[in-house]
């Protein structure tokens, strides 16, 4: 098995191990995609992420590329070649770590030379944790606290935003500060523009595309495609590249500065055609051509998909003046926690124009009071859902929002009656209503980033969407659009009233009275 270190003296591979480029190229064998046992040697997007390793490192990448192993690899070499390492490895779910042990860890070490095992043996062996004579351990679960690590690999990272929002915050605020001090890798596909792993790469890409000298806490993006991949080509004979396909391509090259095949291309479109029932956004999220591609909206559970994206191809959302003569109304979300989401909107003839919006949790009224006195807006009318009339402890007495409201000096405060049916009735109208919608761009970019991820819940049992919205933080903002649509024909009529209210409100800019 080690027959290319056969001709090697005892000080010779002694020299040549004090380099931990060539262990990780020499000393290793793994499982390829077909089930084989070979020798593990870096390809080209490996080797360059070995070039440029940083403290914190951040891997989007197209599936198969081959991080995971090699970020094992790095891992294990280093608890083997150094004392009392602490590393961790998680995945997204026990089966996937479990595997990750058997398949990577487990089989690494077990093919190791002789003497290597012999120097450095393991002495507690088991599914979850690898402890070596050294004092150096690894551990794979779905979650690492309490020690402190110097080595953390999080696998698929997007993938768990996705699916259990609750298990990233922990590892954010559990694995990830553990390792503040050690190297820490992230990889994973694109699952949508959602969570800690969408943010992360985000501001990667911005210090990478500003240059900036990166300090130890910052993330290096490290972006694999599935261009610079050999094997990623076929055969092209046969294989229609449409008009549109060809012009994707042509402005991709263009982009990266490098061709693309006819085996390249051949490749991409039949994979897309077979495997992913030619849907565009599939491929976009599996096979990523750039870093921003990867996190193109994917569709999969988001309930108003459809109305975004229609939005989008209409140009509406876009920049959105506010307009002085026209009042400005405001839509609100009074969540559980005292989460609170607020739209501010016109109505310019039929046309409904989002032109800001506003967030925030465990504050009181006043400082929203203070927020609309800052925007500087002439208001019109305040419309609250069904629960701005349930009374809630105040400073003295029991008062309704509503009530603490106008005791702030906010008038025309209304209240939208409960839907008879979320999924049914109101969800149903949000949607019909969409079509009217406007939204300013940067000053509902919030807002706006919400509705792109306004998703049904997950049921992990059946293995399906729900028909239920999940509570991940993003239905604040849709639950305050929504008080919109559910109460259209009275919200165009309260504000349709003529010149004599926004004489009066134009008079009074406190930002509150009416």
């Amino acid at each position: 098995m080690y027959e290319h270190l056969a001709g090697l003296t005892v000080e010779e591979l002694k020299a040549k191990c004090a380099d931990v480029l060539w262990r990780i190229e020499n000393l290793y064998y793994i499982l390829d995609k077909n089930g084989g046992t070979v020798l593990f040697k870096p390809n080209e997007a490996q080797r360059k992420l070995l070039s440029r390793m940083w403290h914190r490192n951040i891997v989007p990448k197209a599936r198969q590329r081959g991080f995971s192993t090699l970020i094992q690899i790095i891992i294990l070499d280093a608890c083997l070649w150094n004392d009392n390492q602490k590393a961790a490895i998680i995945a997204q779910d026990q089966d996937t770590a479990s595997k990750i042990m058997r398949n990577k860890i487990e089989f690494a070490y077990d093919r190791l030379p002789p003497w290597l095992r012999q120097q450095v043996p393991i002495v507690t062996d088991n599914v979850k944790e690898k402890i070596f004579a050294n004092g150096s351990s690894i551990q794979v679960s779905t979650s690492a606290r309490g020690d402190t690590l110097n080595w953390l690999h999080i696998s698929e990272f997007g993938i768990i935003c996705f699916e259990s929002p609750l298990k990233a915050e922990k590892i954010v605020t559990g694995a990830l500060a553990a390792a503040a001090q050690g190297k820490i890798f992230i990889e994973s596909t694109a699952k949508g523009r959602d969570g800690a792993y969408y943010t992360m790469v985000m501001e990667a890409l911005a210090l990478a595309e500003a240059g900036k000298r990166l300090n130890r806490l910052q993330y290096r993006l490290h972006f694999a495609s599935w261009w610079d991949a050999d094997e990623y080509e076929m055969d092209p004979e046969g294989v229609i590249i449409d008009a549109k396909d060809a012009k994707y391509f042509d402005e991709l090259e263009r982009e990266i500065g490098r061709p693309i095949s006819d085996a390249k291309r051949a490749w991409y479109v039949t994979t897309r055609k077979s495997d992913y029932a030619d849907e565009h956004e599939k491929m976009w999220q599996e096979y990523p051509s750039t870093v921003r591609e990867a996190f193109k909206v994917s569709v999969e559970g988001v309930i108003l998909a459809k109305q975004m994206s229609i939005a989008r191809s209409q140009n509406r959302i876009t920049r959105v003046p506010y307009r002085p003569e026209i009042p400005v109304n405001t839509f609100w979300d009074l969540g559980v926690d005292d989460d609170i989401a607020i739209w501010f909107h016109q109505a310019v003839g039929l046309v409904d124009h989002f032109i800001d919006y506003f967030e925030c949790s465990s504050e009181p009224y006043s400082f929203i009071m203070a927020e609309f006195q800052r925007r500087g807006y002439v208001y019109g009318h305040h419309f609250l859902p069904h629960d701005g009339d349930q009374r809630r402890p105040g400073a003295l007495v029991i008062e309704t929002p509503k009530e603490m409201l106008e005791g702030l000096g906010l008038k025309n405060v209304h209240i939208v009656p409960r839907t008879t049916d979320l999924m049914a009735v109101g969800i149903p109208a949000l949607k019909e209503d969409f079509g009217n919608y406007v939204f300013d761009e940067e000053k509902c970019a919030q807002g706006i980033l919400h509705l792109d991820n306004y998703r049904k819940s997950w049921n992990d049992n059946m293995g399906v969407w729900s028909d239920k919205p999940h509570k991940n933080g993003h239905q604040h903002a849709a639950d305050a659009i929504r008080q919109k649509a559910q109460y259209r024909d009275e919200v165009r009529r309260l504000v349709s009233v003529g010149g004599m209210a926004t004489r009066a409100v134009r008079r009074n800019r406190s930002g509150m009275a009416a």
